[in-house]
């Protein structure tokens, strides 16, 4: 698949098919999050995947009791599309144990090595997930980032023994979509485009 045909119809996808997915398409992900821009080629990255059903159960149980009040309390969407995409965070976070795989996006403080600053692990693993996720949509795998499994990262510190200095930053849910892959909506250029300077 053409990189620009995977960029424009990467939607998040919150909707998953239970199939397993193989170790090896798994493995490719993290080999294009891992061709991703870094500063200083520190490659301060690390990812954790996440597909034991026993470890997903007890994530997601946590997950959902953190996101609870907010979907107890929640209004409806201000339109169809923000109403879709909160049905679809709720949908995931109650399945959350029977999402094939999430793959936690992780890095570690070490650049520039005289002074490591904590802006630097944002560059580093940002633009390793996007690459990652672009490349699951040329796979026909369907991804989501989101946020809610924060609630439980000392959960998953426990049970998969994190070490303290990785800092969990990007939490990526992964399997065989079950609904179909749309155009993603953005602005056009010509709305977010300036050359040389502005007016």
């Amino acid at each position: 698949m053409d990189v620009f045909t995977a960029m424009e119809t990467c939607t998040a996808m919150r909707y998953f098919k239970e199939d397993p997915l193989p170790k090896e398409d798994l493995e490719k992900m993290i080999y294009a999050a891992t061709r991703a821009s870094n500063p200083g080629n520190s490659q301060g990255w690390e990812f954790l995947v996440i597909d034991d059903p026993e470890t997903k159960t007890v994530v997601g149980e946590k997950v959902l009791a953190g996101m609870a009040p907010f979907f107890e309390a929640r209004p409806p969407g201000k339109d169809g599309v923000e109403e879709r995409m909160l049905a679809g965070a709720e949908h995931l976070a109650k399945n959350f144990a029977k999402v094939p795989a999430w793959i936690v996006c992780m890095a570690r403080m070490v650049y520039p090595p005289q002074a490591p600053t904590e802006s630097f692990m944002h560059s580093t693993i940002y633009p390793a997930a996007q690459n990652m996720i672009v490349a699951a949509r040329s796979m026909g795998i369907g991804t989501c980032f989101t946020t809610f499994p924060g609630n439980a990262e000392p959960e998953i510190r426990e049970l998969c023994n994190v070490p303290d200095d990785l800092h969990m930053f990007v939490y990526v849910a992964v399997g065989y979509p079950e609904r179909e892959f749309m155009p993603v909506k953005r602005k056009p250029v010509d709305e977010v485009l300036t050359w040389n300077r502005y007016k």
